[in-house]
């Protein structure tokens, strides 16, 4: 039987793919972009594009999971897989947001949820269901990596204050999680919240990413004054600048009491911000 992996070029695919090797799984990757060097990998994407697939023991979709809803709630699987998926806690944390786009992501992966779990309860298969919080590790995320990458070209990195906590999380602590899952009966039918090992205020998480940054970076505060009325000017700033004292944090209780997964602290390297290979 075979693992289906979807998303698995991705940040969290990286990481996977080895550890389900490892664990003794047989599996199946699908990109829209597959490498040519493995025979494991198929061209296809969600929620149309998919290739056939044989009978399979999990699906483990890395990917926008209101496409893998689509997609279940379309598609008859050949067997009765677990299915794992990751969310995000943006389903909660962006729940009450002041930005209306913000609440409608919150109402998406929602809604995504309740349909994916819907379809797997008619079916009978088993689901379990990861929100992850801002997920780093392998130089692909679309939230420190970038803000890094500009810092070394212009050697300046700016520092805005906040007082809200982080919980980043390791796309590998994520990738081991997915595998425990797997072997663990107690995770099927679960939804559980996943953040890294450390809490820490925004302020504290853009002081040590600047240190990793490497090269010749100089750290620039940035003003609160400032950066209200750069969300006063641009809407893609009221966000990202009201979000700065708000905690985006998740309970690893369940997560480590299930599965024993227990998230590394946020100790970024010059080599975390590198993408992978």
């Amino acid at each position: 039987m075979t693992v289906l992996v979807m998303g698995a070029s991705g940040q969290i695919g990286h990481f996977l793919l080895p550890r389900l090797e490892a664990a003794g799984y047989a599996w199946m990757a699908v990109s829209r972009r597959p490498p040519g060097h493995d025979s494991r990998w198929r061209s296809g994407h969600l929620p149309d594009g998919m290739p056939e697939l044989p009978p399979l023991q999990a699906v483990v979709s890395l990917g926008p999971i209101d496409l893998l809803a689509k997609w279940l709630a379309e598609m008859r699987l050949p067997g009765i897989p677990h299915i794992v998926a990751t969310s995000s806690m943006s389903a909660e944390t962006k729940r009450e947001s002041q930005v209306p786009e913000e609440r409608e992501v919150s109402r998406r992966l929602r809604d995504a949820e309740t349909m994916l779990i819907a379809t797997c309860a008619s079916r009978g298969m088993p689901w379990t269901v990861f929100r992850p919080t801002l997920i780093y590790g392998a130089g692909m995320d679309k939230s420190l990596t970038p803000i890094v990458a500009s810092a070394r070209r212009r050697h300046i990195f700016p520092l805005p204050a906040g007082r809200g906590q982080r919980q980043p999380v390791h796309a590998d602590d994520i990738a081991a999680a997915v595998v425990a899952a797997l072997r663990t009966p107690a995770a099927r039918g679960r939804t559980l919240s996943m953040g890294g090992g450390e809490r820490l205020t925004a302020a504290d998480m853009f002081r040590r990413t600047q240190r990793s940054a490497g090269g010749f970076v100089v750290p620039l505060p940035v003003p609160r004054l400032v950066l209200e009325l750069a969300a006063s000017v641009s809407p893609l700033m009221r966000g990202p600048v009201n979000r700065l004292d708000t905690d985006l944090i998740a309970d690893n209780t369940d997560l480590e009491a299930i599965l024993g997964v227990h998230p590394r602290p946020f100790r970024p390297q010059p080599g975390t911000w590198q993408p992978v290979r």
